[in-house]
């Protein structure tokens, strides 16, 4: 199944997945407060890491409409699963948004054709199956 207009899918969903990536961020920011409460303490190569993952996937949020967009937000779908190691609770959380990005990729794969793709304008059918000719 495809899209009846395959470029307003394509843009839907490259604003469905800025938004993730945003709240993916957001997110992100509270590890460390999450850190303070188990009384191990923040180290400043953790907050790094911290804080630069949440200001890429941000930026990440804001070039969903490149054609590469899409690939570049899974691509960060590893290292904010990897935060589960500075705090388990983001094995959770992180996965949870894992999941749910899966799940917007099965859904453009299912209305573009592609999951990492950009969308195409649909072809108009003349009504005889085929594509239909242009004067």
């Amino acid at each position: 199944m495809t899209a009846p207009d395959p470029v307003r899918a394509g843009r839907a969903l490259g604003g469905a997945a800025a938004g993730i990536l945003v709240l993916e961020g957001l997110a992100t920011l509270f590890v460390p407060r999450g850190i303070a409460q188990d009384g191990d303490g923040l180290a400043g190569g953790e907050l790094a890491y911290l804080l630069t993952l949440a200001v890429v996937l941000v930026l990440a949020g804001g070039i969903q409409r490149r054609e590469r967009g899409v690939l570049i937000g899974t691509a960060l779908q590893i290292p904010l699963l990897l935060t589960g190691l500075l705090n388990s609770v983001m094995w959770f959380v992180a996965g949870a948004f894992v999941l749910i990005w899966l799940y917007l990729l099965q859904i453009r794969k299912e209305l573009l054709g592609s999951p990492f793709g950009a969308p195409r304008a649909a072809v108009p059918d003349d009504g005889d199956g085929g594509a239909a000719t242009t004067p």
